[in-house]
């Protein structure tokens, strides 16, 4: 059995608690997190060309992970903010995005990665802050995740579901089980489970929790969650 861990982490486009852009602090976090894969919501600038948040040279020479290449626009690092790293030894097979129904611009992303032996299909997205757009969007992932059920498969992100149970959380219950990681917002004072990571019956989860450093309560509003799966 090969062990592998993910993340997941809103990173507020790198503004901090602080109201300050600084890019080397979400770096930073990243590297005390140590996941295998992670994705990341609010990667990109809002405005303009919507930029990466964090400049592509910077990720290179300051951290030991790259970004599954999108092809969607030459300045972000993601699709509508969402984006995945894998570590830089990683090697990819199908990556894409995902087109959402949406209120607002929303959509998700999905990697097949094989990392420290282990192959799995990842899904990266930031979910409405409408109840009724998340489960339209909950239910366009769940149909795309169902199109490759032989692999090993995780799903996670903001879903900006407050409740404990209801609204798309049961919709994705029905098919994953969640990682019970904690409470990841508000950074500064966590009240809430916005931030989950989902996985299917082929992973064995082992840990899980939320990364509370000094370092994550300043980087960004959200705190990075993360979850260590068996992958037989």
């Amino acid at each position: 059995m090969k062990t592998i861990r993910v993340a997941s982490y809103n990173i507020r486009k790198a503004i901090g608690t602080d109201r300050r852009r600084m890019p080397e602090r979400v770096l930073e976090v990243l590297a005390e997190v140590d996941a295998d894969i992670i994705a990341l919501q609010e990667a990109d600038r809002r405005f303009g060309v919507r930029s990466a948040a964090i400049p592509p040279r910077l990720m290179d020479s300051q951290s030991d992970y790259k970004a599954v290449p999108l092809d969607v626009q030459a300045d972000s690092m993601g699709w509508h903010g969402n984006a995945l790293l894998v570590r830089k030894n990683a090697e990819l097979g199908a990556h894409d995005v995902l087109h959402l129904p949406y209120l607002e611009p929303r959509g998700a992303t999905m990697a097949e990665v094989t990392t420290g032996g282990a192959s799995l299909r990842v899904f990266g997205m930031h979910l409405d802050l409408s109840g009724l757009w998340r489960r339209k969007q909950a239910a366009a992932v769940i149909h795309a995740a169902a199109q490759g059920a032989a692999m090993p498969t995780i799903l996670m992100g903001d879903l900006n579901e407050w409740s404990a149970g209801r609204g798309c959380l049961a919709d994705f219950a029905r098919h994953y089980s969640f990682a019970p990681c904690g409470r990841s917002f508000h950074a500064r004072r966590p009240v809430a489970r916005l931030d989950r990571i989902m996985h299917c019956g082929k992973l064995t989860l082992k840990d899980c929790g939320v990364h509370e450093s000094a370092a994550a309560r300043k980087a960004s509003d959200h705190l990075p969650i993360w979850a260590e799966f068996a992958v037989g």
